[in-house]
């Protein structure tokens, strides 16, 4: 029996539908399972495993390679600061020392209320609105130490339920690498990708 709720039952028959072989979807699922807990449990993978019908062995070997699959607990705004070349050239560190600074919280950890992690992260591919940051992989370019300052405070005192990258991008962004030209509907509810939003990605259900 799923330990998973029913309309996250759905999705994942719907995103295995999609796919000639079920273990092909252990990516997609692997969401699912974060949006479920809020971070991969053992429980979680097992779960996923069941799903595409391999061992949890290999479902953890996917889960450990990337770093979007958090297996530890996470804040309920996972802002992660870009600390690759460009990004750094143009004061990416500033802004991951605001960051840390600002909420209290240093790079690889989550705040006592379990409200915001900070961590800093290899290129986000934004180099051409660098230093970028991202919140529950919403991107926000062009971000300077004081506005990642403001950033953190919006987030601890507004604590939106949803965040959007074109609304954070307004309030707290600057240079962008080109004109985002199709406008942002949806955003990420949690510590995860928001891929619209769970449909992780295409809402469309295989014959």
């Amino acid at each position: 029996m799923s330990r998973w709720s029913e309309g996250t039952q759905e999705r994942a028959r719907q995103i295995i539908a999609r796919y000639p072989e079920k273990r092909s979807a252990v990516m997609p699922l692997l969401y699912l399972a974060m949006s479920e807990e809020g971070y991969l449990t053992g429980d979680g993978m097992e779960e996923v495993g069941r799903w595409c019908e391999i061992t949890p062995a290999q479902v953890l070997s996917v889960a450990s390679f990337y770093t979007m699959y958090k297996r530890e607990r996470t804040g309920q705004y996972l802002v992660s600061c870009c600390t690759s070349i460009t990004c750094m050239l143009l004061g990416g560190d500033d802004v991951l020392h605001a960051v840390e600074d600002e909420s209290g919280v240093p790079h690889g950890e989550t705040d006592d209320d379990g409200l915001l992690s900070v961590e800093h992260v290899e290129c986000i591919g934004a180099c051409g609105g660098a230093p970028a940051v991202q919140v529950n992989y919403e991107l926000i370019e062009g971000v300077s130490p004081e506005k990642a300052r403001q950033l953190i405070r919006w987030l601890e005192s507004a604590r939106p339920e949803v965040v959007n990258s074109d609304e954070m991008q307004a309030l707290f962004g600057a240079r962008r690498s080109f004109d985002w030209a199709i406008s942002e509907v949806n955003g990420a509810t949690g510590p995860y990708p928001a891929f619209q939003p769970l449909g992780t990605v295409g809402s469309e259900v295989a014959d």
